[in-house]
């Protein structure tokens, strides 16, 4: 049988719920924004730069480049 939620717990409740819903609007928005980037850094290789000068430009490694253009 389900544990009845206590009145004294109903705000810590709610504050749950709001903190997941607003975790799962973030990783909606990190999908995105992903999306985004992987989408530019392929147009500057189109260019002919490569994941080494991209890398470089954001003070990552090169493998860091691989990983976010696989997605």
């Amino acid at each position: 049988m389900p544990r009845k939620i206590l009145a004294a717990d109903q705000a810590t409740f709610g504050r749950l719920k709001k903190v997941r819903a607003e975790a799962i609007e973030h990783t909606k928005i990190a999908r995105r924004l992903a999306v985004e980037r992987r989408d530019i850094m392929s147009g500057l290789i189109d260019e002919g730069y490569s994941q080494a000068d991209i890398a470089r430009e954001l003070g990552v490694t090169r493998q860091a480049i691989q990983k976010m253009l696989s997605f």
